[in-house]
C-alpha cells in the first residue's frame, strides 16, 4: 500500500482526505504544520506528499508553503510532492511548479482528479525504486533532460548583432568543440545551445541539462557523477549522473561560474579524459560527452581572483559565444514581440492580433533588463490582461526608463528651460566638474560658464 503525508492545519479537511484516501488503499500519515511536515519526512519512507500552501502565518499568499515546498525539495528531490490550495493562482500554480512541484490541486478539490493524480506521482516513485536506471531517471529529471529531434530551434533576430551569433553557431556547431556562451540572463544562452546540439553529429543522442546555480555545494558532485547506495546518508539507492545521462550526446551546465573551486579538477578531468568515479565508489567509469556551458559572470576576472581554476576555463571556451543584451538589439524587439504574441494568443486561445502603435513605441523605449525572457514575460501578461483584440501601451504595464521620463519632462518644456534642466544633470552626475559637464554637453567651458551665469546657477 503506498503511503501518503497528507498536511493542512484544518483537522477537517485531513479528515475528509484521510477518509477519501484511506478508501483507496493508501496509507495515512498526516502534519498540521510546516514542521511536522518536515519530521515526518524525515522519519517516514514516504511514497507521496500532499500539502497546503496556506498555514497559521498567511491565509491567502501561499508563501509559507512554497517555503515548506522549497524545504522539502532540498531533503529529498525525489520524493513527489503534489500542492493544494483555496486561493487558486495561475501564478501561484507556475511557482509551485517551479520550485519542484510534481502538480497543482485547488480546493474544494475532485475526489477523481486527486486520486489520479497521487497515484500517477506513486507509480513514478515506485518506477525509481524498481532501479529502471534511465527511464526512472529521465523521469525525476525532467526538467532537465531535452528530448533530441531533427528540428532545429528557432531564433527570431533580424539585427546584425544576432545575425553574427548565428553564423557563427553554423560555422561551431557541427564540430565537436566544448563551447562557452556569455551574456546576461535572458538573452537567449539555453535557445543557443539547443541550436549547437540540434545541429550537431550528438542531434540524435540527448542533451542533459544542468543548472549549477541552483545546486547546494554539498550534492554538486552526486548531480554531476552519480551515487551509489550508502555513499551518504540520504543515498538510499543508486543514482546516475548527468555525465552518464549525457554519454553521447551534448552536457549543457548553466551558470558554470558556480562550480565549487574544490570540485574544478573533478570536471576538468572529465573534460580531459572521459573518466570519473561516482561519488563512494572506487570503479571508474568513461563518457563521451560534448559540454556547452553559459554563465553571466566575468570567468576571466574570477580567474584573476582565484575563484576560477584557469586551465578549466581553456577547456570549456574551445569557442566562445558573446550574445548581445536586447537594448544593443532594437531592430528585433517588435518581431521578438510578435512572435512571443502568436506563442501566447494560442496557448491561451485569445484573439489578439497584433500591437498599438504606442504599445510598439513602449517596447522600444524600454531598457529590458531582463532582456528577451523579460519580452517574453511582458507579452504573456499583455496578452492575459488585454480586454480587445489589440495590445495597448496600458496593456503591456511597462514603467518607463529614466531616459523615457527624461523624454516626455522635455516634451513639456521651453526651450530655456530644458537647456537649464540638462545643465543641472549633468553637473550632478559629474559631481559639479564643470570640465566633464561641459564635454559631455558638447560646450566650451566658457560657453558653459556663460549659461551657468544666465541662468543663475552655481
Amino acid at each position: 500500500m503506498p503511503r501518503i503525508l497528507i498536511a493542512d492545519d484544518q483537522a477537517d479537511v485531513l479528515a475528509a482526505l484521510s477518509l477519501l484516501l484511506k478508501g483507496e488503499r493508501f496509507q495515512i500519515e498526516s502534519a498540521s504544520s510546516p514542521e511536522g511536515v518536515l519530521k515526518t519526512i524525515d522519519s517516514q519512507e514516504l511514497d507521496v506528499v500532499l500539502i497546503d500552501l496556506n498555514y497559521a502565518r498567511d491565509t491567502t499568499s501561499g508563501s509559507e508553503g512554497l517555503d515548506l515546498l522549497s524545504r522539502i525539495r532540498a531533503a529529498d528531490p525525489t520524493l513527489p510532492v503534489v500542492v493544494m490550495t483555496a486561493w487558486g493562482s495561475v501564478d501561484l500554480a507556475v511557482e509551485a511548479m517551479r520550485r519542484g512541484a510534481r502538480d497543482f490541486i485547488q480546493k474544494p478539490w475532485d475526489n477523481a482528479r486527486l486520486i489520479a493524480v497521487l497515484r500517477t506521482q506513486v507509480e513514478l516513485a515506485e518506477a525509481l525504486r524498481r532501479g529502471r536506471k534511465l527511464e526512472a531517471e529521465n523521469l525525476a529529471l525532467r526538467d532537465s533532460v531535452s528530448e533530441s529531434t531533427s528540428d532545429i530551434p528557432q531564433v527570431v533576430c533580424e539585427s546584425p548583432a544576432m545575425k553574427a551569433v548565428l553564423n557563427l553557431v553554423e560555422r561551431i556547431g557541427p564540430a565537436d568543440a566544448n563551447v562557452l556562451i556569455t551574456g546576461e540572463n535572458g538573452t537567449g544562452k539555453e535557445v543557443i545551445t539547443r541550436v549547437l546540439h540540434s545541429i550537431s553529429s550528438r542531434r540524435s543522442k540527448p542533451l542533459i541539462s544542468l543548472n549549477a546555480g541552483a545546486l547546494a555545494e554539498g550534492v554538486f558532485e552526486s548531480e554531476l557523477f552519480g551515487h551509489v547506495r550508502g555513499a551518504f546518508t540520504d543515498a538510499k539507492s543508486d543514482r546516475v549522473g548527468r555525465f552518464e545521462l549525457a554519454d553521447g550526446g551534448t552536457l549543457f551546465l548553466d551558470e558554470i561560474g558556480n562550480v565549487p573551486l574544490n570540485l574544478q579538477p573533478k570536471l576538468l578531468r572529465v573534460l580531459e579524459t572521459g573518466e570519473f568515479e561516482r561519488v563512494g565508489s572506487s570503479k571508474t567509469q568513461k563518457v563521451n560527452v560534448r559540454l556547452l556551458s553559459a554563465t553571466n559572470a566575468d570567468l576571466h576576472a574570477d580567474v584573476a581572483q582565484g575563484r576560477f581554476r584557469q586551465d578549466l576555463l581553456f577547456r570549456l571556451n574551445t569557442v566562445e559565444i558573446k550574445l548581445p543584451p536586447l537594448r544593443e538589439r532594437g531592430e528585433d524587439i517588435p518581431i521578438l514581440a510578435e512572435h512571443f504574441l502568436k506563442v501566447h494568443r494560442e496557448r491561451y486561445r485569445r484573439p489578439i492580433m497584433g500591437f498599438t502603435p504606442e504599445a510598439l513605441d513602449a517596447l522600444r523605449q524600454h531598457s529590458w533588463p531582463g532582456n528577451v525572457r523579460e519580452l517574453d514575460h511582458v507579452i504573456e501578461r499583455a496578452v492575459l490582461m488585454s480586454t480587445g483584440q489589440i495590445v495597448t501601451a496600458f496593456d503591456l504595464a511597462l514603467e518607463a526608463t529614466p531616459d523615457a521620463r527624461l523624454s516626455a519632462q522635455l516634451e513639456e518644456m521651453s526651450l530655456e528651460d530644458a537647456e537649464r534642466l540638462l545643465i543641472k544633470k549633468a553637473l550632478a552626475r559629474y559631481e559639479g566638474n564643470a570640465n566633464r559637464a561641459a564635454e559631455a554637453l558638447g560646450l566650451s567651458r566658457s560657453a558653459l560658464y556663460r549659461r551657468l551665469q544666465k541662468y543663475n546657477l552655481s
